[in-house]
């Protein structure tokens, strides 16, 4: 269904109340068919190993299978199409051969450990890889974290792997057409195995959704005129959880000498004010003023609500009405461009992506995309407008897609998060006058709730 800036109303409403945040582990089950859906997709793309990279900042695939990142280190896995794995660790990182997830043999790689430590293993790098079963007559595939586009020449030849470990394959392997980028068998947003969450990957990454929000909701609270962006940052991070995107508690100018955390300004009336959070599963992010009415604004921009913030819901409603299984990208996409035109709303990102370990995985949401949207897909509503003269507004959530069957396993196997959602789709009915589909399934508490002036805190946006 799509909704216009004439349909939207800011008037009293009911804030949604904080949430337990549920911890669920992965299960055995869950890691043994990620192992054997990847080993397929190996067989189906004819590669004889999968080479996974990993740091801090790009582990994901690697940890998809293992359960761990090496942390401040670096790793590379290295798994055999008969389900042999190696991996190769730093001095650190070494002991998780005893806890992974995943079963391999550990070669210490001190290439990977921290500057000046002990160098203690085979200082040339190809035959560390030789000892893992790299032989020149293997198809290698290599998993970074890039999606390279394929309107640039030999994208498939193309690897985001440091150059020392790139060069040693192709020391060993000779023939640079057997190594192939191989990162789309996993985040590819058609047919990446990432791409789709059974039952308990959903509850396992709702824990980080929850988190994200009530940290939200916190700072929502909180929010006071003469308050430091530090104070109220305090108040979003949550349970010890590692964030996924550098925190924002930004008031008035950001990015002031060029700093990109929360500082020591202060909130004063009319700044604009951003904070985001976001944890494995997803992040929750708001910007809008900090006024109690639109005159407060600073540089007597009255009209904001009319401006940006009703268009900008109108199609956040919009997105989150009409999103259904087997409705392509590009058609999400072009509903959006109707709703908030490009040419007048600034917005030039995709609106909306994948979700899962990381923040962004990849998106179907793209222009001319036939890429349809499935079940269990994890998805974030993430839409940002620049309307010359404002500020933007932002109410970033996530949702998941969930067919019947996927439901009722939720349903069955995690009653209090079921109930959880069941409880937040009446609320956005109720208070925000939203019907979502059936298969649409909130993931946080503050999906759908926006409040465009902070300092007015029991009013928000609605439907009619």
């Amino acid at each position: 269904m799509k909704y216009s800036a004439e349909e939207i109303q800011y008037k009293k409403v009911r804030p949604p109340e904080q949430e337990e945040a549920v911890l669920v582990e992965l299960t055995d089950a869950t890691m043994l068919k990620r192992k054997a859906q990847v080993l397929a997709k190996m067989t189906e793309n004819q590669l004889d190993v999968l080479a996974i990279y990993a740091d801090l900042e790009h582990g994901d695939n690697f940890e998809y299978l293992t359960g761990f990142t090496p942390r401040f280190e670096e790793a590379l896995l290295l798994l055999h199409q008969d389900g042999k794995a190696y991996c190769l660790l730093g001095n650190e990182t070494l002991r998780m051969e005893a806890y992974s997830r995943l079963p391999f043999k550990a070669i210490l790689a001190s290439h990977f450990s921290l500057p000046n430590q002990p160098f203690t293993a085979e200082e040339n790098f190809s035959k560390l890889l030789a000892q893992a079963e790299i032989t020149e007559d293997k198809r290698v595939g290599l998993v970074g974290w890039k999606l390279f586009n394929s309107k640039i020449k030999n994208y498939q030849r193309l690897t985001d792997f440091p150059a020392f470990i790139a060069e040693a394959f192709v020391e060993l392997v000779h023939e640079r057409s057997r190594l192939i980028n191989a990162t789309a068998l996993f985040i590819d947003p058609d047919q990446g195995i990432r791409t789709h969450n059974n039952a308990n990957e959903v509850a396992h990454y709702a824990y980080g959704q929850v988190l994200a929000s009530n940290g939200i909701l916190a700072c929502l609270t909180d929010l006071e005129l003469g308050k430091k962006e530090i104070e109220l940052a305090n108040v979003l991070e949550s349970e010890g959880q590692r964030n996924t995107v550098v925190t924002i508690c930004s008031t008035g100018q950001r990015f002031k000498n060029a700093n990109v955390y929360p500082s020591l300004q202060e909130v004063c009336l009319g700044d604009r004010f951003s904070m985001t959070v976001g944890y494995k599963g997803g992040l929750v992010s708001r910007a809008a003023y900090a006024v109690r009415k639109e005159e407060e604004i600073k540089g007597s921009k009255k009209n904001y609500l009319q401006a940006v913030a009703k268009p900008y819901f109108a199609a956040i409603v919009t997105w989150l009405s009409s999103i259904q299984i087997g409705m392509t990208g590009g058609q999400l996409y072009d509903l959006m461009e109707e709703v908030v035109p490009q040419g007048e709303y600034g917005w030039h990102l995709n609106p909306g992506h994948l979700v899962a370990d990381e923040e962004w995985l990849s998106s179907p949401i793209f222009p001319d995309s036939t890429i349809p949207f499935k079940s269990g897909m994890m998805l974030q509503l993430d839409l940002i407008l620049a309307v010359t003269g404002f500020s933007g507004a932002n109410a970033e959530n996530g949702i998941a897609l969930a067919d019947q069957n996927l439901r009722q396993d939720i349903q069955n196997n995690y009653p209090q998060i079921w109930q959880q959602i069941e409880k937040r789709r009446a609320y956005i009915q109720d208070e925000i006058g939203l019907k979502l589909a059936e298969e649409v399934l909130p993931l946080s508490n503050t999906v759908a709730y926006f409040t465009p002036l902070l300092l007015n805190k029991d009013h928000a946006l609605t439907i009619g």
